[in-house]
This record gives C-alpha cells, structure tokens and sequence, in this order.
C-alpha cells in the first residue's frame, strides 16, 4: 500500500500563485510516476500534470506556461508550482501515485485538496 499527503490547497486572487505538495510513503519500489489530477463541479477529473521517477513530464495544455511539476526522488514528493491562475483553474485537486510492478500498475490518490481562483 501506498499513503498520499498533499497540502498547499486554498484560496488566491486571479493572477496568484500556489504550491501543492505529495508526499508519498508505504511499499514504493521501481518506476512509478506521480502526479496531479482536478476535478471542478459537474466536470470529470483531468490530467494536470505528472512526473515519473526519470523524470518525464506530462502537463494538461491548459496548464502550460504556467504549472511545473518537480518531484524529490529522495522525499517521494511531488511539486505543482501554479502561477498566473485563473478562475477555471478552481477545483479539487488529487494527487495521484501509480507504480510499475511486472505488468501491473498500481493506482493510489490523495484525498484531495481545494484550490480556489477568485476573478
């Protein structure tokens, strides 16, 4: 099993910034990848932006330009450093952790955090 903590979640003016962090603990061995994932009212949960442990990244084109994603191999932590918001950047944001073992990927979520864009 694998145990996800996020934080950095809140309330910001359009144009601001925030960061969220995962830290990741548990049975972590092998290639993985971790990421972050949102979910606004009434829509389904997208991609943001994820990272493997060699270092791929994988953004929304939403998000370009303006989130980076960073990870700390050593912590099991991931980083999205979101500038410039904008309100439709408001939603619920879950941090995501598969790991590679043989031919299976194992899937864990953080429970979230709420990230609010006011115009």
């Amino acid at each position: 099993q694998v145990q996800l903590v996020e934080s950095g979640g809140g309330l910001v003016q359009a144009g601001g910034s925030l960061r969220l962090s995962c830290a990741a603990s548990g049975s972590i061995s092998g290639f993985n990848s971790m990421g972050w994932y949102r979910q606004a009212p009434g829509k389904q949960r997208e991609l943001v932006a994820a990272m493997s442990s060699g270092g791929t990244t994988n953004y929304a084109d939403s998000v370009k330009d303006r989130f980076t994603i960073s990870r700390d191999n050593a912590k099991i932590t991931v980083y999205l450093q979101m500038n410039i918001l904008k309100p439709e950047d408001t939603a619920v944001y879950y941090c995501g952790f598969w790991q590679l073992l043989g031919a299976k990927v194992n899937e864990y979520w953080g429970q979230g955090t709420q990230v609010t864009v006011s115009s």
